[in-house]
């Protein structure tokens, strides 16, 4: 008999230590950019890591047959929250993305990212086989990413919206769509960027321009990325070492602890550091995708796939974005940048992917035949 309570045992504890290793690296780069202080940005990201992996523990207890089955009513009520932002929202920073609970402020958003997934995959899990290369297989999918969508870009939120419809429209792909379907809307939506170009909100378009071409206004709306590769470049392979970066401790790179805490820790851990993350990064996502290969049933391999994909969304663009491979968008890089919207949407995706695993484990099991 072993001496470890078999309840611990049962514990995804390789998942959970790759969670804690990037999200404990995360405090560290957090703690060196308030200056070496764990106020206010450490101690708090760490006690939100600490509440939002209990969540996901929870979570991962939760029948995979409740989450199929109230994939729907969720997708309503965050669509109704959605429509609500629109009505009574609170408008910080020229958007209007948060309604005010009085406690907090519910950003209903960041929820429509895995339930996009959860919506779109129920939906295909009831799709006869005989309909997937059908009218009917294509419509109510682009309705029930477009609707919410529409409703996130007029917030206006285009990082978001992007990830919504980036969710969604991956999931159609897993599903089995035609491939000449995703390759005629890529030709079609090449063509239509410059049209919809002019329907951009003036800051939007600045950024897109200016991720052209960032060196034409490196003092103006082109700083944050001139200032990132800066802090990326002078880190070289092994960086300047803990507490010792220079452009986010004398503030000349903006948002360094949120958008932009990749720059920040690259600068002060190097080249190296950056691969290790990154490296991390692919573990979890090597996890998730392995969950959805070994899934018994369509509807759980589309959420892991499309969950798994969801992360990895937000660490490339992110990525990207500080790189100056990508207009900045306001995508923040999970367990690393400060903030809890994002990381309780990671933990969410992380949950039910562990929800998804434990249900196949308990159905693999010698005699278990439910």
């Amino acid at each position: 008999m072993s001496i470890v309570p078999e309840p611990l045992t049962q514990l995804p504890w390789r998942v959970l230590g790759i969670l804690l290793a990037i999200a404990g690296f995360g405090t560290l780069v957090l703690y060196s950019a308030a200056g070496g202080s764990i106020t206010p940005w450490a101690i708090n990201q760490g006690v939100r890591f600490v509440i939002f992996s209990g969540m996901a523990l929870l979570l991962s207890r939760v029948p995979l047959a409740t989450f199929a089955r109230f994939a729907f009513p969720a997708y309503g009520f965050v669509l109704v929250a959605l429509l609500l932002v629109e009505l009574i929202g609170g408008v910080a920073g020229g958007s209007q993305r948060w309604i005010n609970l009085g406690f907090m402020q519910l950003q209903p958003s960041e929820f429509m990212k895995p339930i996009i997934v959860l919506a779109v995959a129920r939906f295909y899990a009831l799709l006869p086989v005989g309909e997937i290369r059908r009218w009917n297989a294509i419509w109510p999918a682009l309705v029930l990413i477009g609707v919410p969508w529409a409703l996130v870009l007029v917030q206006p939120d285009l990082g978001t919206a992007t990830m919504i419809a980036a969710g969604g429209v991956t999931v159609m792909f897993l599903a089995g769509l035609p491939l000449r379907l995703f390759v005629g809307s890529g030709l079609t939506l090449a063509a239509i960027v410059p049209i919809a170009f002019s329907f951009l909100h003036d800051y939007q378009k600045n950024r897109v321009l200016i991720f052209m071409d960032p060196e034409s206004d490196p003092l103006g709306a082109g700083y944050h990325i001139s200032q990132s590769k800066i802090a990326i470049g002078s880190g070289g392979i092994f960086g300047k070492g803990f507490l010792k970066g220079t452009q986010s401790h004398l503030d000349y790179l903006p948002e360094g602890h949120t958008d932009f805490v990749f720059a920040t820790m690259a600068e002060e851990w190097g080249l190296l550091g950056g691969v290790l993350l990154i490296g991390a990064f692919m573990l979890l996502f090597r996890w998730g995708i392995g969950v959805s290969l070994r899934a018994q049933d369509k509807y759980a391999r589309l959420v892991a796939a499309g969950l798994t994909t969801t992360i990895f969304f937000y660490v490339a663009i992110n990525l990207m974005m500080v790189m100056g491979l990508a207009p900045v968008v306001g995508i923040p890089l999970p367990f690393m940048s400060y903030g809890g919207s994002s990381m309780l949407t990671v933990m969410l995706c992380v949950g039910i992917i562990m929800a998804i695993e434990r249900s196949g484990r308990r159905r693999s099991r010698p005699g278990n035949w439910g």
